[in-house]
């Protein structure tokens, strides 16, 4: 085995997102796109010399490849170790634990996390820093500016190492570790939920069913509930990691979640139903004819923590993303703690939770989590609702509707316009962006602007400050609408808008959304000018 020194030059395109580096598969797999990145990780990060990293991903097309080329110019750059998981397979949230519990400098995660995958979907990159989570702002720019400096990069020449066996082996000077990618995660949910409750929830007679999606959740929900918690056989579906997912969109909404939701929302519907997305960190939750927003959920998480003994103590505080709908604002107000507002990105959480400022965080997009890990955490959160309904005995429609008769209900909908033309959704926003400080009194489908502009965070625990996060508009009586281009796709750009009502009426608490949002959408293509600038007359995706 020797190490070779391979010449090459920036490639465009490798500024990582909001969670590191996402392209179309066949992009990463173009000569040196893959190794320009990873050589770029190792010098932004100051070398990874002496190093030990964690490396795993979510089973798509390419996964196992792009996991020895890291193997391999890790040894070629000096690193110590490199702890993987069995098959090159590890759920983020199960990635970010290894990193903590093994006290790394870090984990290399090959996940582009709900985007489709095979050789004609997509494929992504990201590197999570010591404390579990996706790295800072700082780090990742200085990724960047590796990629536009690099010259050349160093890759071991050695055959493939056995990933699909438990063990220890070498790879040049460097010890590579091998690990069951489920047992130290297991192991982590035992300690916080109560699982004889949990079993005897179960035993009762309690159904659900989770659907992994083809994905990586697979064999941690088959351990985890079929296994440990004794669900009945067949409570996991689709639970076979597949590098094409299964020819479908690993992304936990009603949308692509359609079989499950259809299953939910029909007579033959169990208790409960859940899924989770392509890496593992995103969830959505659904009862028997009564589906949870993410919002919801995580205000619903909090108001309830007293039903998992790991926060039984109470929570040092919450936070959620900008995006996401007020409803654990008013929960947090109740409970007297903290609500930080940070920008979309779990990123922003982790100093939150590293400071003990938070407990519980999430997202719009389907993402809650704990300071448990520094990443969202989709089987986590299925765990914590399992223990609201064994402590509770109620129904999901029934924990919903009595969270909205004590904290009012805020009606939400994201609209995603996908792969519009990136020169129209620039001037989509600029357009609006222009007229913020006009807004203020003008009425948009018999709605008031109160309030509108451009969303920027001071994070409190480091100072850092992160500009032109989306715009926001707040009218008078409580409702919202915001916009935002996602980091997230690989073509063209994901328009998103967000639209929140909030009712206290208890006799308009069981509305359709769409009923109660229907002024909020008007005002916003009134604003915006969505269908003028996209072409579009109704988003691609709603959830």
């Amino acid at each position: 085995m020797s190490i070779t020194t391979i010449q090459t030059q920036p490639i465009d395109g490798q500024k990582p997102g909001t969670s590191g580096l996402r392209k179309q598969t066949r992009t990463f797999m173009e000569p040196h796109f893959l190794e320009n990145f990873v050589q770029s990780i190792f010098d932004g990060i100051g070398g990874a010399g002496g190093k030990t990293f964690v490396l795993g991903g979510d089973g798509r097309y390419f996964n196992e490849r792009a996991a020895q080329v890291v193997l391999r110019m890790a040894a070629a750059n000096g690193a110590a170790k490199v702890i993987a998981g069995q098959g090159a397979l590890l759920s983020t949230p199960a990635a970010s634990n290894l990193i903590r519990k093994r006290g790394t400098d870090g984990g290399i995660i090959l996940s582009a996390s709900h985007n489709p995958g095979g050789q004609d979907g997509d494929f992504g990159v990201k590197f999570n820093s010591n404390n579990g989570g996706p790295a800072a702002e700082d780090i990742t720019g200085r990724i960047y500016e590796a990629t536009k400096a690099i010259s050349e990069y160093r890759i071991l020449e050695a055959h493939d190492v056995d990933l699909s066996t438990v063990g220890v082996t070498t790879l040049g000077d460097m010890e590579v570790e091998v690990v069951d990618p489920v047992a130290d995660y297991q192991a982590l949910m035992e300690d916080l939920f109560d699982f004889d409750a949990l079993r005897a929830l179960f035993s009762d007679g309690f159904s659900m069913r989770f659907d992994a999606m083809h994905a990586v959740t697979g064999p941690y929900a088959t351990a985890i509930l079929e296994g440990a918690l004794g669900a009945a056989p067949g409570t996991v579906i689709n639970g076979v990691p597949s590098p094409d997912f299964g020819g479908g969109h690993p992304d936990p909404n009603p949308t692509w979640a359609k079989e499950l939701m259809d299953l939910m929302m029909g007579p033959e519907a169990p208790d409960f139903g859940a899924a989770s997305d392509g890496d593992g960190d995103r969830n959505m939750i659904v009862g028997r004819g009564a589906y949870v927003t993410p919002s919801d959920s995580l205000a619903v998480l909090a108001a309830n923590y007293a039903c998992v003994p790991a926060y039984e103590q109470g929570l040092a505080g919450v936070a959620r993303s900008m995006p996401t709908s007020r409803a654990v604002d008013r929960v947090a107000e109740k409970l007297g703690i903290d609500c930080y507002e940070t920008p979309t990105g779990w990123k922003f959480f982790g100093n939150l939770l590293d400071a003990g400022k938070a407990t519980l965080c999430g997202e719009e997009s389907a993402g809650t989590g704990s300071d448990h890990v520094r990443e969202k955490d989709g089987v986590w959160a299925v765990l914590y609702w399992l223990s609201i309904l064994a402590k509770t005995r109620k129904s999901v429609a029934e924990l919903l509707l009595a969270h909205w008769q004590s904290f009012g209900r805020n009606f939400y909908s994201r609209h995603d316009y996908e792969d519009v033309a990136t020169d129209k959704a620039n001037a989509l926003m600029d357009g609006l962006r222009s007229q913020l400080g006009d807004l203020p009194g003008q009425r948009f489908a018999g709605l008031t602007v109160a309030e509108a502009d451009e969303f920027a965070y001071d994070d409190p625990v480091d100072g850092s400050r992160s500009e032109a996060q989306g715009l926001r508009i707040g009218f008078e009586g409580g409702a919202r609408a915001v916009f935002r281009l996602s980091g997230t796709g690989t073509q063209g750009a994901t328009l998103r808008v967000y639209l929140e009502n909030y009712e206290t009426d208890p006799t308009r608490l069981a509305l359709a959304p769409e009923e109660a949002l229907a002024s909020v959408i008007r005002a916003a293509d009134a604003l915006a000018g969505i269908a003028k600038h996209t072409g579009r007359d109704a988003p691609d995706v709603t959830t």
